[in-house]
C-alpha cells in the first residue's frame, strides 16, 4: 500500500499560504471545534438519555452528531497544530490516513443525509405505515450499510493514493490531505485516479443530493395537495426545515468541489470552500436543530433542570 519515493512527508501549506505563526486564525478556529464538539456533543447526549426521542428520526440525528464531531477531528487538530508551528508536517502514513477518514465520513454523512430525508418522506406521506416502513430493524441495516459503503469508497481513493510516486514538490496546496491536492503533486499518470474521484466520489454525491432532492419534492408535493390547513401545512414544513438548511449547507460545497475537474487554479477555492463543510457547517448543525427543533429544546430543558 505504500508508495514508491523517498518522501517520508508533505507540508501542509495550511488555511493561508502565511507561514508564521498565527494565533488569531488559532482562537477563531478553536473556538469553532469547541462548538462543535459541545453542542453536537450534547445532541447526542441528550437523545440517549430522554426515551422520548428514541425514535428513526433522532436515531439517524445520533448518528448525525457524532459523525460531524468525527468529520471535524479528522482535519481539525492539524489544523490547529499547524497555526501555532512554521514546520507543518505530515507523515506520508499520517497524510494517508486523514484522507481515508475524511472520505469515509463525508461519504457516510452525505448518504446520512438523503436516509434522513427518506424518513421525513415515510412519516409525513405515509404516517400510518411509518412504524413499519422505519422499524428499527430497517433503520439499524441502513446505518451499517451506509457505514460499510462509506469505508470501502475511502479506502479505495487511500489505496490508490498512497501508490501513486511523489517525485516532485512536498508541499500540498491546502490545509489537510485530500485527493485533488494530492494528485497535483504526483508525478506519472493519474488518470484513473482522477476517473476514480470525479465518477465515484461525484456518483455517490449526486445520487445521495438526488434521492433527497426527491424525497422533498414528493414531501412539498404531497403536502399541498392533501393539505388544506394553513396551520398543518406549516407545522409539517417546520419539521423538514432543519434537516433541509442542514442539506444545503454540506451539498452545495461538495457539489462544487468535487463534481467539477481539477485544475491548479481551482485549488484555492477548493481550500475555501472546504472550510464551510469540514468546520463551519458541523459547527452550524446542532444549534439549527436545536433553536428550530421543539423536542430537542424540550429535552434539553429537561436534562438541565435535572442536573440542576
Amino acid at each position: 500500500m505504500l508508495n514508491q519515493t523517498s518522501f517520508s512527508e508533505f507540508f501542509l501549506l495550511g488555511v493561508t499560504d502565511i507561514q508564521d505563526p498565527q494565533p488569531l486564525l488559532f482562537a477563531v478556529f478553536l473556538s469553532i471545534y469547541f462548538v462543535n464538539v459541545t453542542g453536537n456533543g450534547a445532541i447526542l447526549m441528550i437523545i440517549i438519555s430522554d426515551t422520548r426521542l428514541h425514535s428513526p428520526m433522532y436515531f439517524f440525528l445520533a448518528n448525525l452528531a457524532c459523525l460531524d464531531i468525527s468529520f471535524s477531528t479528522v482535519t481539525m487538530p492539524k489544523m490547529l497544530e499547524n497555526f501555532l508551528s512554521t514546520s507543518n508536517a505530515i507523515s506520508f502514513l499520517g497524510c494517508i490516513t486523514q484522507l481515508h477518514f475524511f472520505h469515509f465520513l463525508g461519504s457516510t454523512e452525505a448518504m446520512l443525509l438523503a436516509v434522513m430525508a427518506f424518513d421525513r418522506f415515510a412519516a409525513i406521506c405515509k404516517p400510518l405505515h411509518y412504524p413499519v416502513i422505519m422499524s428499527r430493524q430497517l433503520c439499524i441495516r441502513l446505518v451499517i450499510t451506509i457505514w460499510t459503503m462509506a469505508f470501502l469508497h475511502a479506502l479505495l481513493h487511500s489505496i490508490m493514493t498512497s501508490r501513486l510516486n511523489f517525485c516532485g514538490p512536498t508541499h500540498i496546496h491546502h490545509f489537510f490531505c485530500d485527493v485533488k491536492p494530492l494528485l497535483e503533486l504526483a508525478c506519472g499518470n493519474t488518470e484513473l485516479n482522477q476517473w476514480l474521484l470525479n465518477t465515484l466520489t461525484g456518483t455517490i454525491a449526486s445520487a445521495s443530493f438526488f434521492l433527497t432532492f426527491l424525497s422533498y419534492f414528493y414531501i412539498i408535493t404531497y403536502l399541498f395537495l392533501r393539505t388544506h390547513s394553513c396551520s398543518m401545512l406549516h407545522k409539517a414544513l417546520s419539521t423538514c426545515a432543519s434537516h433541509f438548511m442542514v442539506v444545503l449547507l454540506f451539498y452545495a460545497p461538495v457539489l462544487f468541489i468535487y463534481i467539477r475537474p481539477a485544475s491548479g487554479s481551482s485549488l484555492d477555492q477548493d481550500r475555501i470552500i472546504a472550510i464551510m463543510y469540514s468546520v463551519v457547517t458541523p459547527a452550524l448543525n446542532p444549534l439549527i436543530y436545536t433553536l428550530r427543533n421543539k423536542e430537542v429544546r424540550g429535552a434539553l430543558n429537561r436534562t438541565i433542570r435535572r442536573q440542576l
